[in-house]
């Protein structure tokens, strides 16, 4: 019998559901698989969003990862409060058609326990929410988790995630993963994932932010800009300062600011019942090592924006470079400035320095642990005036002997200049102290960096409390020196009513004085009002007395015969104001008074221009600006330059001149 070959075909229509081939057809029943779940865990933003393009454009670019490769991994590190979950909630939102097999949220908090996440317990959670039910054998979920991912695009959502290795376990087969973390994962780096820092939100965002709350109509541009910094730009603080508006219709968003500028209404800000920002930095405190809470202690108790490893040493923190990677390592502090001896200075965001501040209220050595900020910043700045200038007159005695030395006076000053934030803090929390004696000292050693670098608003400030506490500490001199040092201020800024009315008060004083180069600062200055006035023959008569005064100190007699040349020049007598030039020009290269030697050449380049010798001005001028340059004297470098401009016109030298004040536009920027 032949032999054929029998098929069955469906033919003419496409069949999606089940094709059954039967001779005869009792009770058969047909069912569809189930649909897979799609999950959607993660929550929806909450009110308006600002000030993210940036972070939205790395979370773009992952995704561009995920459609190209499968899988994309990008992290979010910052401040708690910062706005990671908000952020990742809107992309959520805004993206979700990209997604089709859902998204899933994990808060890793919730599955840590004794310092390691319960990994297991997590992915059966993620399992179930895909529709598979997780395997026993827990070792075995992991592979499982991998298997339900390979075949569907979701996104993960990873909160709190504190190590790279906990993100690496819970890596897809594919879709994109979103951490967030409060501390930095810069290993991830090598799994291909893309790590980004979310910072504050700026004072222009935070306004839109709250506006966006409480309405167009309350509170000022300025107000809510002062209330955007004192939040610290974190939206998680300012929706806690907003719930008190919207509460209170009537609430003048100018009083919010006036609260949260005393710093125990910032605590009431932490301990708001609406906002958990107080429980989440409480939690990151106990977390930390004996040693990151000394930190941390010393961040509440001083007063200034900076610290350093050097600082932390000096009131008594171990292991301090230690103790900062600590507090580094989740964004409790940022690295914020080098200095030329390569000592980092630190910041603590104003926020986190407010829960420290809360922290150690209670703390039985808080006054110690502030008395010993104190004495580090006096003895140092006294290190730092010494290193400038070491003939200079002082009232005090030497301190810091204990603290490092500066390799140069250009590096002290630059370290001044670097610290002039913490010094006034530091000095206006050592007069409500009551300290008097560290305050004056404080202001005294400041004087090179003030007048160098025209600080003029912290000049002015400071020495008001420097003469209230010499006062107050009884000693007329360190007034008269006080006092003196502010009417230089106001001598320079060319209020000089100001500046007779301080030299005056100092007069008063001079009958309790005994040493006589205090009373020869006071005639320096009248003499250089005197010239202000326009009376060199005053001023001529002035500084000589001040140079009497200053007989046997080296460093007096080169300063006091350098102003009396420039009086003399004033007065017409330029031939007499070089000769005086020339002895103090001597005595300065004899006792190598660098500082003297740098600013010597520019009163000798103005006597040489009046006598019409405008080579030799020139030279004098070129030689002041290149030694002001190099040790960084920018207000000395700007008269050089300012003088050889002028000079290089008078010869019609218009390419020097141009040189001259292109210079003069980089020192003013």
């Amino acid at each position: 019998m032949e032999r054929r070959e029998v098929s069955n075909t469906v033919s003419g229509a496409t069949v999606g559901g089940h094709v059954v081939q039967a001779g005869t057809i009792g009770s058969v029943h047909f069912h569809d698989r189930e649909p897979l779940p799609r999950p959607r865990q993660i929550r929806p933003p909450r009110g308006p969003f600002v000030n993210r393009e940036p972070e939205l454009a790395a979370l773009t670019r992952a995704l561009g990862r995920v459609e190209e490769d499968g899988l994309g991994v990008v992290v979010f590190t910052g401040l708690g409060g910062v706005g990671k979950t908000e952020l990742i909630a809107k992309f959520a939102r805004d993206h979700r058609e990209h997604f089709p097999g859902g998204d899933l949220y994990a808060d890793l908090k919730a599955y840590r326990h004794h310092g390691g996440v319960d990994l297991p317990e997590l992915l059966a959670g993620f399992l179930r929410a895909l529709g598979t039910e997780p395997p026993v054998v827990e070792a075995e979920r992991f592979t499982a988790f991998r298997t339900a991912t390979a075949e569907r695009r979701c996104l993960f959502f990873l909160d709190n995630v504190e190590h790279a290795a906990e993100v690496r376990a819970l890596i897809p087969s594919g879709g994109l993963v979103v951490v967030a973390s409060r501390r930095r994962l810069p290993a991830l780096r090598t799994d291909g994932a893309e790590v980004c820092r979310l910072g504050p939100l700026s004072a222009t965002a935070g306004a839109e932010l709250v506006r966006g709350w409480v309405g167009a109509a309350r509170g000022t541009d300025g107000e809510l800009a002062e209330l955007v910094g004192l939040c610290g730009g974190l939206p998680l603080a300012l929706n806690a300062v907003g719930s008190q508006l919207l509460d209170r219709d009537s609430l003048p968003v100018g009083r919010v600011v006036a609260e949260l500028r005393d710093r125990e209404g910032g605590l009431a800000m932490l301990e708001d019942e609406e906002s958990d920002l107080g429980a989440t930095y409480d939690l990151v405190y106990e977390r930390l090592s004996a040693r990151g809470r000394a930190l941390y202690h010393l961040i509440g108790v001083h007063p200034g924006p900076f610290v350093s490893a050097e600082l932390a040493r000096a009131v008594g923190v171990e292991r301090a470079e230690r103790a900062i990677a600590e507090l580094r390592d989740v964004h409790l502090l940022d690295e914020v400035v080098d200095d030329d001896e390569g000592e980092n200075r630190y910041r603590a965001h104003d926020v986190v320095r407010l829960h420290a501040y809360g922290r150690t209220q209670e703390l039985p050595d808080r006054g110690a642990l502030l008395a010993a900020v104190v004495a580090y910043y006096r003895g140092r700045a006294s290190v730092a005036d010494r290193a400038m200038a070491a003939k200079r007159l002082r009232l005090q005695d030497p301190s810091g002997d204990e603290l490092p030395r500066f390799p140069s006076d250009t590096a002290a000053l630059e370290w001044l200049y670097a610290e002039r934030a913490n010094f006034r803090a530091v000095l206006e929390s050592a007069a409500e102290q009551g300290w008097h004696g560290e305050v004056w000292r404080l202001c005294e050693s400041l004087w090179l960096l003030y007048h160098d670098r025209k600080l003029y608003q912290d000049w002015i400030a400071t020495h008001r409390i420097g003469i209230e506490s010499a006062q107050w500490d009884n000693q007329p001199a360190a007034v008269v020196r006080m006092r003196n040092q502010l009417a230089r201020a106001y001598y320079e800024r060319k209020e000089f009513r100001l500046a007779a009315e301080q030299l005056a008060l100092a007069t008063e004083q001079v009958p309790l004085v005994a040493d006589r180069q205090v009373l020869g600062v006071l005639y320096e200055t009248d003499g250089l009002l005197c010239l202000a006035d326009g009376r060199p023959g005053d001023a001529v008569e002035r500084f000589t007395l001040a140079l009497a005064e200053n007989r046997g100190d080296d460093h007096g007699e080169i300063v006091q015969g350098y102003n009396l040349a420039q009086a003399l020049i004033a007065d017409g007598r330029a031939q007499e104001a070089l000769t005086v030039l020339a002895g103090a020009t001597g005595q300065a290269e004899r006792t190598r008074d660098v500082d003297m030697l740098m600013k010597l050449p520019l009163v000798r380049a103005r006597a040489h221009r009046a006598l019409g010798q405008l080579d030799l001005a020139l030279a004098q001028a070129q030689d002041c600006a290149r030694r002001a340059k190099h040790r960084s004297q920018y207000a000395k470098e700007a008269q050089a330059h300012t003088l050889l401009a002028s000079l290089a016109e008078e010869r019609g030298d218009e390419e020097l001149a141009e040189r001259s004040r292109a210079r003069l536009r980089e020192l003013r920027g």
